[in-house]
């Protein structure tokens, strides 16, 4: 399974990265209606940091910023949203060999991004240190321009005068 159509079903929802049902259903080839069936037989697997639904408001944002269908689509029934310890709890209760394959490739999407939100932090702090140093460079920058202004205003001219 290619990580990058992975990673684009992966959404910042509560400040954490979450697979919704529908998509995670699609890539284990089975209905959405299976895998909350097999998710609600197995609740005590799945606490709060490991999977939540989605309140109305944030279907709404979701079907307004176009990343889910419209939610005539989705039955009336109100999505859940799994972590990454979510996800990898699913292996367990979804037990065949295409579940655990695809759930290899879910961690491995999951920890790509972890790392590139790292990445990314870091590059943020690097840019802000840098512009704190532009009020410096600034100052400098004046000066020069300046002392060179103040400084060809003192010549005395060479030449022809009129």
């Amino acid at each position: 399974m290619q990580l990058e159509i992975i990673q684009n079903k992966i959404f910042d929802i509560r400040g954490q990265k979450v697979m919704l049902d529908f998509d995670l259903a699609v890539l284990y080839q089975t209905e959405t209606r299976v895998l909350k069936q097999a998710v609600r037989r197995n609740l005590g697997r799945f606490p709060s940091d490991f999977m939540f639904v989605l309140s109305e408001i944030e279907i709404n944002h979701l079907v307004s910023q176009s990343v889910i269908p419209s939610k005539s689509l989705l039955g009336g029934a109100q999505p859940f949203a799994f972590t990454e310890q979510g996800v990898a709890m699913l292996s367990s209760v979804l037990n065949s060999e295409k579940a655990i394959e695809i759930n290899i490739s879910i961690i491995r999407a999951f920890i790509t991004i972890r790392q590139f939100s790292l990445t990314y932090g870091e590059l943020k702090l690097r840019i802000e240190e840098i512009e704190k140093q532009f009020p410096d460079i600034y100052k400098a920058l004046n000066y020069l321009v300046d002392k060179d202004s103040k400084d060809k205003s003192e010549r005395t001219k060479i030449g022809y005068k009129k």
